[in-house]
């Protein structure tokens, strides 16, 4: 092939790429239009192209639904990928809820460590009123012991003012926080206290990734548990996910509603 022909469709190529790029855009921009009003700050940064042709994904909090090009249809399901034998949205759904817990520190949990290397990390929405967070609570020793490290976020299921919100803040603002949270889980009064505090905060996180009850265990890959698991139980669900076996489907014991 000569140089003036390989020069040519060099420039096909990248003419190509321009107006996809261009109809992307254009298409984005439609989705926008269409949404005002049902998804208010929408921005075509939260949206991305789908598998399927013509059909662009959208990611709200931790949810994703499909909308047309046009900015017209709303698809609320699972896209299967039946080749491959695969659930792309539920794929689709970890990677928002990983990258949305990227952006909480350790500093605005309460983390227990194991003391030998850590081999998995969970992050638990916890509530201390609640009878099932309490069961995995007082098995954080063996998940430690098996190498699980344990962050949590206090999360309350009730609003502000109530008092396990109150609790949940004391518990925050204790002078030794981990001390104190043993007593609450172990359903003893806890001297109470006021500072500043993640807790509204780690409700509106909790509403973004759609966490409906207590304990909810998010995984390293982004998979949610709901519910109470057991520590040997947990421990098995998280080398088989480490080895990027397919996700179990769990709901664990009922956790609180």
């Amino acid at each position: 092939m000569n140089h003036m022909l390989k020069t040519l469709l060099a420039t096909l190529l990248a003419l190509c790429a321009i107006g996809v790029r261009a109809d992307e855009a254009a298409d984005k921009r439609a989705i926008v239009a269409g949404l005002e009003g049902l998804a208010p700050g929408l921005k075509v940064e939260d949206l991305r192209p789908s598998p399927l042709p013509g059909i662009y994904e959208l990611a709200l909090g931790a949810q994703v639904v499909y909308v047309s090009a046009d900015g017209r249809y709303l698809i609320r399901g699972d896209i299967l990928d039946l080749k491959n034998r695969s659930n792309l949205t539920r794929a689709a759904r970890a990677r928002q809820r990983l990258q949305l817990l990227a952006a909480v520190p350790d500093s605005r949990m309460l983390v227990f460590a194991p003391k030998k290397a850590t081999r998995h990390t969970i992050t638990v929405f916890t509530d201390v009123d609640c009878p099932y967070c309490r069961k995995l609570h007082a098995e954080v020793g063996a998940l430690n012991d098996m190498g699980i490290r344990v962050r949590y976020l206090l999360f309350p299921r009730t609003p502000p003012g109530s008092p396990s919100f109150r609790k949940a803040v004391s518990v925050w603002c204790s002078a030794t926080r981990k001390a104190t949270l043993e007593r609450a889980m172990e359903g003893m009064a806890v001297p109470a206290k006021s500072c500043s505090n993640p807790i509204a905060r780690n409700q509106i996180l909790g509403d973004e990734l759609d966490v409906h009850s207590t304990p909810t265990i998010v995984t390293e890959q982004g998979m949610v548990l709901p519910g109470y698991v057991s520590a040997d139980r947990l421990a098995h669900v998280l080398d088989g996910l480490a080895k990027q076996a397919p996700a179990p489907e769990m709901t664990g014991d009922k956790g609180s509603d």
